[in-house]
């Protein structure tokens, strides 16, 4: 018997449209809608609840008073696990589906949602399931007649705002280590991509984590974005996204409550590779993923490739041909491993991108059009520019699409300058044969993250955020626990 395709399964799926707050399953009060957008075929998917500052304000009531009254937070340990764990189980039961609405939501190939976002978010959130009760407090070194300690008590009420790259993904980044702590969240999912985190609302219902600690409100990130960032009643703002929002973000902190904010903002990743590389195809091949997976939307993409001159023309002939292997092609055939991009807003922003590269005579290598117009899709084929100047346009902002920027240098000096110039540093990545070269560029490197002969080669264990305008406040890795916690000290004097 033929399994079905993910295009017939889509057909037959009753997609997730109402919000999630306080345990139930709700229209917005208004009874608005907003159009959800395939960026396969430029299609509405369904309609989805466009949440105003009411049901924010309703979200947010619940998820205080289940914190205020312990229902979640009180909860011990082993209790916690178990709702965690049983929610990763549901999810590892649904994977399929929710593999499909990511796909769809976003244009990413279903086989990168199959074997990379809904795995890791099902990770996730086993992870911080199993780490939540190894977060300990420390003992003060009193003096004889006192006994001091610290421990680490949840905030409370966590607004937490994700993108739409990788939509589930990066929700699990921060529910999971939140309600591991023993907080209450609100979820504002990018209104590009709100089908999985509908549903994740839906499933930890079905897990049996109490009403209110865990509300998902979709809306415009200006609308509904806004009111749980302006709330006096949410303690904290846990932001993935673009640099100008996180800036509003903390004005709105200023504005209402000073609640904290972490950001996880931009990027304007450098790849370096060293003539003493020691295996240029590898190289090419992360050079060449490191920016086109996910159609380049990606936050850590290696956008800036700087190649040591004495290899620059036999490296880039191998990046090339990796990159022409990259089709753009319908994100539900499961053979496709480059999709579209996810509105057409961001195809168009992508493409005025390359239209500047070219006016500003950087050499374009490979590609720069759009590509499969006849499926009212939102496609740019993967692009190349090489003799990239410091000051062009495409070596400072960040895209956020498929186009990749080359420029070389002579010696690691010249490397070091060119990579940390820029005002961001989330992520950089150097390629060489010489450990001591390998470590001593690692150290001068201004990133939050640095992979040496790999890219992305990293985990849930260790932390991930950035330096300078990319942000501050880490996720994954027991760090982002800290994060959600409060540091309380207690002294008692002994009579």
């Amino acid at each position: 018997m033929t399994a079905a395709s993910p295009i017939d399964v889509l057909k037959t799926l009753a997609l997730p449209g109402r919000a999630v707050i306080d345990g139930a399953l709700v229209e917005a009060a208004s009874g608005m809608t907003f159009h959800n957008v395939s960026p396969r075929d430029g299609t509405v998917l369904n309609q989805v609840a466009a949440c105003q500052s009411e049901d924010v304000d309703r979200a947010v009531a619940g998820a205080r008073a289940a914190f205020e009254d312990g229902r979640w937070r009180d909860q011990g340990p082993r209790a916690k696990k178990a709702v965690l764990f049983k929610l990763a189980e549901l999810m590892e039961r649904d994977a399929e589906q929710l593999a499909l609405l990511e796909s769809v939501d976003t244009g990413k190939p279903i086989r990168d949602a199959r074997a990379v976002d809904i795995p890791l978010a099902i990770g996730t959130t086993r992870w911080y399931a199993e780490a939540l009760d190894k977060i300990y407090g420390e003992v003060g070194t009193s003096p004889i007649d006192r006994l001091s300690w610290a421990v680490h008590e949840p905030l409370g009420v966590i607004g937490a705002i994700v993108p739409w790259n990788f939509p589930l993904h990066m929700a699990m980044w921060k529910v999971a280590p939140a309600l591991a702590m023993g907080n209450s969240v609100v979820l504002k999912p990018a209104e590009q991509s709100p089908l999985t985190a509908l549903k994740l609302g839906e499933l930890a219902l079905e897990a049996g984590l109490p009403p209110g600690v865990l509300n998902v409100v979709p809306g415009l990130g200006g609308v509904a974005g806004e009111a749980l960032a302006l709330s006096m009643d949410v303690d904290m703002i846990a932001f993935t996204g673009s640099g100008p929002v996180g800036r509003r973000l903390m004005e709105y902190s200023a504005r209402s409550n000073l609640k904290r904010v972490s950001l996880e903002l931009g990027g304007k990743s450098p790849q370096i590779v060293f003539a003493d590389c020691p295996d240029l195809d590898a190289a090419a091949s992360a050079a060449a993923w490191g920016v086109f997976y996910n159609q380049g939307e990606v936050c850590t993409a290696a956008s800036r490739l700087l190649v040591q001159d004495s290899i620059k023309d036999a490296f880039l002939e191998k990046v090339v041909a990796v990159a022409k292997t990259m089709v753009p092609g319908d994100p539900l055939d499961p053979e496709t491993s480059f999709g579209a991009m996810v509105s057409e807003r961001q195809m168009n922003t992508a493409l005025d991108y390359i239209a500047t590269a070219d006016s500003q005579g950087a050499r374009r290598l490979l590609g720069g059009s759009r590509v499969r117009q006849e499926t009212g899709g939102f496609y740019v084929e993967p692009t190349i520019f090489d003799r990239l100047a410091p000051d062009h346009t495409l070596a400072r902002e960040e895209v956020f699409g498929p186009v990749l920027g080359v420029q070389t240098f002579k010696d690691p000096d010249e490397a070091i300058g060119l990579a940390n110039d820029t005002v961001y540093g989330l992520a950089a990545g150097l390629w060489t044969s010489d450990i001591n070269r390998a470590l001593t560029c690692a150290r001068r490197l201004k990133a939050g993250l640095v992979w040496i002969n790999g890219w992305d080669a990293c985990d849930i264990t260790m932390p991930f955020g950035g330096f300078k305008q990319s942000g501050f406040g880490r996720d994954r890795s027991l760090h982002a626990l800290h994060k959600y916690a409060d540091l309380k000290s207690v002294s008692v004097t002994l009579r």
